[in-house]
């Protein structure tokens, strides 16, 4: 609820006060850029149905009111009036300290080691109940994978798992493809050898940003899954080398894949993402497909092979992975732009048979967020 509204002498902004006693300015070309009547925003969809350039240039407030629920705006020099709940502005409330240190998460995310306990869910649950998918969904959100048990032994099921919250990324390895030994592999993944913890597709712009990997056969020696919080890593490298940090989040390295006839892949991008205000939003490493790094200055490229070394030792560490063996009918699902993924080595006898595929987070997120507004 609002207590108060007043109109600064300049009649640029408006200031409420909040029941909480929190107070919010708000400019008068935002609050009428963002109004919410039929006219600005189409009924339904919610789009936007004016262009910026059509917002007066010396839009301003001529008066403003509130009731409590709501606050009421009237323009000048178009004599728009528009209304805003007071639920609506107190979600969208700009005017708060900026985040200015590099390297923060949101409290949406929160990060892990070793220890955490698989966040584990079942098909049949999760397949028939909307609560369940959220709970489902929503660690995915926030810890960067999940694991689902109890589903169909058959090939195909990792589709389904992906229909559960969006749609499959179709790439050059296909609409689906298959985890297991393969003479002339065109991916070391096609093979028995162990892997270094990684993220997939570092040489995609964008990548992939969901991995989905679903068990059909598992009774080889070895072959655990490995599973490590890159952005707990990138926290550790600022905690005890800040410069080593800022050389891997301030330099692109380049990425590339040529196991294919026909396929060229290429990206330049850093192994730790930044946004524009310093949040940690992705994570690129994959030490079998870094290229030459040609885009840091000559009198820096041994520091940053230093910082490299110093990542590497830390998704490398034992303390930080957490290891688990898929059996028949279990699957998990990675956050491709944070969580890294490994696998052991594991021999010859037996057999190991996984289905993956790619998916991307908007499509989760979508998913997610409307469980959540149906369960408000």
């Amino acid at each position: 609820m609002l207590r108060s509204v007043s109109v600064d002498g300049s009649s640029a902004f408006l200031t409420v006060k909040f029941e909480s006693g929190r107070t919010a300015r708000f400019h008068a070309l935002w609050l009428r850029d963002n109004a919410l009547d039929p006219s600005t925003r189409a009924p339904g969809n919610g789009q936007r149905l004016i262009t910026v350039g059509e917002l007066p240039e010396e839009t301003a407030i001529a008066a403003a009111e509130t009731d409590g629920a709501t606050l009421s705006v009237r323009f000048r020099p178009d004599d728009k009036v528009a209304t805003y709940p007071a639920r609506w502005l107190a979600d969208n409330v700009y005017d708060r300290p900026q985040r200015a240190d590099s390297g923060w998460l949101p409290e949406t995310v929160e990060t892990w080691d070793g220890t955490l306990t698989v966040p584990s869910f079942t098909w049949r649950v999760v397949d028939q109940d909307p609560k369940a998918r959220r709970a489902w969904l929503s660690a995915i959100g926030r810890f960067g994978f999940a694991k689902l048990t109890g589903g169909p032994v058959e090939p195909g099921a990792v589709v389904r798992v992906t229909a559960q919250f969006g749609f499959i990324r179709e790439t050059n390895y296909g609409r689906t493809f298959e985890v297991r030994t393969e003479v002339n592999p065109t991916n070391l993944a096609y093979t028995g050898l162990g892997l270094q913890a990684h993220t997939d597709n570092p040489y995609r712009d964008p990548v992939p940003s969901l991995q989905v990997l679903y068990c059909l056969e598992n009774s080889a020696d070895g072959g655990e899954s490995i599973v490590v919080d890159g952005f707990r890593a990138a926290q550790r490298l600022k905690a005890t080398s800040p410069d080593s940090f800022a050389l891997l989040s301030g330099h692109p390295a380049r990425f590339a894949y040529e196991g294919s006839k026909g396929v060229r892949l290429r990206a330049s991008r850093p192994m730790i993402e930044l946004s524009p205000d310093g949040q940690v939003i992705g994570i690129r490493f994959n030490n079998r497909s870094v290229a030459p790094i040609l885009d840091v200055p000559f009198d820096k490229m041994t520091a940053y092979y230093g910082a490299y070394r110093a990542f590497s030792a830390l998704i490398d560490d034992p303390a930080m992975g957490v290891t688990f063996k898929l059996a028949p009918g279990e699957s998990f699902i990675v956050d491709n732009t944070r969580v890294l993924h490994a696998r052991s080595a594991y021999s010859g006898t037996g057999s190991r048979w996984l289905q993956g595929c790619y998916a991307d987070k908007d499509g989760l997120l979508s998913t997610l967020a409307s469980l959540e507004e149906t369960a408000a």
